[in-house]
């Protein structure tokens, strides 16, 4: 009788044991691996941000959790062919940092969970069915891009008070990007502005897109947030101090290579968040039933040295509603 209740405590210390590990964990020490597409190696700085927030869910890199990166050298025509690649690859989880990677990775597989991060409206791109219920293989966050250009253009004619010519630097085959250029408009009228469309496709014309800004009197700019404009941080950064022109960031990490200042959502929320879905998609979730989410913190951030470099005095009440300050 004592060794029967053994037994079956023993059973049942494993049973309970097994309920509480992640799906992945209970396949015998399984790697889970993350499919992910970037423009370059060093590319993308946010990936530090989910790093540190998978670990503080339980992930070490090298461990328990594995990246699977391709390169797309910042070319679009590149996302199918690597997209296919990842999922023959059997990855766990396809990662996207913009929606048109998501549209690549979701005409790849029907299957294979995919989280996003984007600057569009992943209903109007034809991502997902709606927020509260993705639908298929896909959820993820989106950073409400184009309706926060007009907040964008109002700081920066606050910063700027005599503007009146501002250039939208954006991609015309990117969806996320076209809601954003067709927002600024609207906005720019709003504030007594003229918008200058500022079209780029391919990196190696991004200096005679400021050229040609110049010649439409433009005195400032608005970067809108693609895979082409963040695999080109410091390239854009560089070419807005040659022209003297003042520009606006969709994120803090361009202003951290260089750029005068953005207005957008906190990194390290987002990446918290999408940190959170990775892992109830590793413990069984499915990607349709965690809605899509939005961020509800957002950042202002000044780089003081560009605006030196540029000869632009940031007024006092702009600068003090920064929320970092690079000095």
């Amino acid at each position: 009788m004592v060794q029967t209740k053994r037994v079956f405590s023993l059973a049942l210390s494993i049973v309970l044991f097994a309920l509480c590990c992640p799906v992945w964990a209970q396949q015998h020490g399984k790697i889970a691996k993350i499919g992910e597409l970037r423009a370059r190696p060093g590319s993308r700085p946010s990936s530090y941000v989910l790093l540190q927030a998978l670990r503080e869910l339980g992930y070490v890199e090298g461990e328990n959790i594995a990246f699977e990166t391709r390169y797309t050298e910042g070319k679009r025509d590149r996302f199918p062919r690597v997209a296919d690649e990842l999922v023959r690859l059997r990855v766990d989880v396809l990662l996207a940092s913009s929606l048109s990677e998501a549209l690549a990775f979701k005409r790849a597989t029907s299957t294979i969970p995919i989280v996003f991060t984007g600057s569009g409206d992943p209903i109007a791109a034809g991502l997902v069915d709606s927020f509260a219920q993705p639908g298929g293989n896909l959820t993820g966050f989106t950073t409400i891009g184009a309706v926060l250009v007009g907040k964008r253009l109002e700081l920066l004619k606050e910063t700027i008070p005599k503007l009146s010519r501002v250039a939208v630097l954006w991609d015309p085959r990117d969806p996320n990007t076209e809601q954003q250029w067709e927002e600024s408009q609207v906005s720019a009228r709003e504030l007594g502005l003229q918008p200058h469309s500022m079209e780029l496709t391919i990196a190696d014309k991004l200096e005679s897109a400021f050229r040609d800004a110049a010649k439409a009197y433009s005195t400032a700019v608005i970067v809108t947030e693609t895979p082409l404009t963040a695999s080109n941080q410091k390239k854009i950064a560089d070419l807005a101090a040659k022209n003297q022109l003042p520009a606006m960031y969709p994120r803090r990490d361009f202003v951290e290579s260089g750029g005068l200042m953005s207005y957008g959502p906190d990194r390290t929320e987002v990446f918290r968040r999408v940190a959170a879905m990775i892992d109830k998609i590793l413990k069984g979730t499915k990607p349709n039933d965690l809605p899509i989410e939005q961020p509800t913190k957002f950042e202002l951030v000044i780089n003081l040295k560009t605006a030196k470099q540029i000869g632009l005095t940031i007024p006092p009440e702009v600068l003090a509603r920064a929320n970092r300050v690079i000095r």
